[in-house]
Order: C-alpha cells, then structure tokens, then sequence
C-alpha cells in the first residue's frame, strides 16, 4: 500500500485551509483530506448565523483564554488579519466589515466560504475524501498508520485538524483528542466554552425578562475571591441567561467548577463602575429631581422591564420625594452586584460554539 505524504484529519476550516497551503508551498506533495461527514464543513455553514464571520479586522493575543500568549502571537503574525483578507478575496469571497471589526463576506452567506474552500483545494491538487471516519493514527517507524471506517492509510505526516467536543452534532465529538492522546500529546481537560448559562428555577428574574437584552457587568467569584470581571450584552431566557457576556462568562464558572472550586456569578446593571462613583451619580439624581421615582430613575440606566422586575424582586414599592434617601438607596442596591444561582450551563457542549482545553499549545 503506498504511502501519502500528508493526511489532514478533518475537513473543517483548519483542515481546508492546512490542506491549500500545503499544496501551495509544495505543489509534489500529495495530500489527502479525510472527514467522517458525507458533506464536510458543517462548522463554516452555521458560524455567524449561516453567514459566516470569518475573523475580525483587530486580532490580537489578548482576545484569546488560555495558553501563553506570546504562543498564541507568534500564531497570529505568520498569518495576520490582512493576509487572511487577501486570501479569502483571492479565492472569491471578498469580505466587508461590520460592528465590532466583524468581518463577514460580501454575500453574507456561510455556503460562499465553503465552497470557495472546497474549489481551491481541488484547483490546487488536494483531494478530499468525505464518509472516511479515522479512528486511529499510530506512529510506526517513520510514517503512521491512518485507520479509517474505509480501510487503511500510510502516510508521511499526519495533521489532527477534528475541532474539540463543541456543537458534537457537526462531527466535533472529541475523537481527535483522544488520538492526540494515544500518541503522547498533552490533552488539557476541555469544557464548554461558550455556552448559557442555566439558572436556579426559584430566580424568577430570568423567566420574567425572558428575550430582553442590556449591558451588565458579570464577575466570576472562585472561591469568595473575583476571578475575572466581564462586561458586554446579557440576554435574559427562559432557562437563564445568555448573550456574548454570559457565553463568556461560562467557561469561567466551568473551569472552577471542574476543579471542585465554589463558583459563583454576581451581575452588576452599572457595567465598569465602582460604588462610590454609582452612589455619587444617585445622589447627584435624588437631589436634581427630587420628584423622580425609583422606577423612573432605574429605567434611565436599564430597560423598563428590567427595573419593574428588580423593584419587585426587592420588594419594595415606587418611592417618592419624602423619603429620597431610602429611595436612592433601594435603586443603587438594586443596579448591584446581584448573586444569581449558575446551576450549569445549557445542555452542555451541544449549544456551545466551541470548547476549552484539548491539545497544549506548548506541544
């Protein structure tokens, strides 16, 4: 059985991409593409809400959790944001920015980037191999043994390119860790990494504001001690909460609880602010508007719904002039921190876009 020279596992985003760059570098090298899907690339269909945001016009290592960061911006520089631009536009699917430095293409459709991936690999000579599911890889003498669904491979090198645990119904359900495993790599303990999170059901918040969004702060306790504080959109659910501060705050929690720490989230409505800059502004409020009530006040700095909620959540009725102290005092209480009760996050890896942990970047 003759040997390829390289074997790229999965067909994926990673896998595409390694796969053209290999062939462009080094046209007489073959290289074979293997995915256990019968249609590859279910990732790229569903990122970005079925559009696909590629990267993002500022990337640095200080957007990334996890690993030494000087690892993560050697990474970076070998392929910065505007070669990423030019590839893509390259291969027809020029890209625009959107808010937040999002970069999504032209065509706001996922379906564009896969097929110009899958049209490059073949222009350039990788060949695909969709309905081949590798099972095992095994390093003997100077090549490895591909083991697959399909039978057999030898290759001279191999690229593990399967994704971690995360959306497992896309393929990603761990299987390429465990053969980074076998063959002696560091596989750090992975959880969800960006998931909702699932609140106790006697915290009635959530259910009353479910599909409101606003911007909180969320800081992340281990042990009594803040670990982390983040602030961006919270979204409240049915289950709990969601939104991009809440996703993130979920591998936090996670990663404490998985080591047997008490983990707690509490969520502050002045998101950056401190006490004494909060209890100066409500002062600075009661005074200038003696007449203003709590909720009136509360829903200048929150929506509506959202101060309703808390006053009845505080059990206190609407507080008039005659007592603006207390008035002043039960609306910056109520902007927090508030403990909320983070029993786990949704349904595990399914919902969650992608995982912590899996192979040690110092590999």
């Amino acid at each position: 059985m003759a040997g390829d020279d390289v074997v790229v596992v999965g067909a994926g985003a990673a896998g595409l991409a390694t796969a053209i760059f290999l062939r462009r570098a080094n046209p007489s090298r073959s290289v074979i593409v293997l995915d256990g899907a019968k249609k590859p690339g279910a990732k790229i269909l569903i990122s970005g809400g079925s559009r696909c945001n590629v990267t993002n016009i500022n990337v640095t290592e200080r957007d990334f959790w996890g690993g030494r960061s000087t690892i993560v911006r050697r990474i970076l520089r070998a392929f910065p944001v505007d070669e990423t631009i030019a590839f893509f536009r390259e291969i027809g699917v020029p890209l625009h920015e959107e808010g937040d430095g999002k970069l999504f293409p032209d065509s706001n459709r996922s379906r564009d980037v896969l097929d110009a991936l899958l049209r490059e690999l073949s222009r350039v000579g990788g060949e695909l191999r969709p309905n081949r599911r590798v099972v095992d890889v095994v390093a003997d003498d100077e090549e490895f043994a591909v083991a697959t669904t399909s039978g057999d491979l030898r290759a001279g090198a191999v690229v593990l390119a399967t994704g971690g645990k995360s959306l497992p119904k896309t393929g990603s359900d761990g299987g390429g860790l465990e053969i980074a495993r076998r063959l002696g790599h560091t596989i750090v303990p992975t959880t969800p990494a960006l998931a909702p999170l699932l609140l106790a059901d006697d915290d009635a918040m959530h259910r009353e504001l479910t599909g409101v969004a606003h911007d909180v702060e969320l800081a992340i306790r281990v042990d009594g001690t803040i670990a982390i504080r983040l602030v961006g959109a919270m979204l409240w659910t049915h289950f709990g909460v969601s939104g991009p501060v809440a996703l993130n705050a979920s591998r936090h929690w996670l990663r404490a609880a998985m080591h047997g720490h008490a983990a707690a989230v509490t969520v502050s409505f002045h998101p950056g602010r401190d006490f004494a800059d909060v209890d100066g502004e409500w002062t600075r409020l009661a005074n200038d508007h003696p007449r203003m009530t709590v909720h009136t006040a509360l829903a200048r700095f929150v929506p509506a719904s959202v101060a309703s909620a808390l006053l009845r959540t505080l059990r206190r009725s609407v507080l008039d002039t005659p007592e603006r102290n207390s008035a002043k005092a039960l609306a910056r209480d109520g902007m927090g921190p508030w403990r909320r009760s983070v029993l786990d996050t949704r349904e595990g890896y399914g919902p969650s876009a992608c995982a912590r942990g899996g192979g040690a970047p110092r590999d």
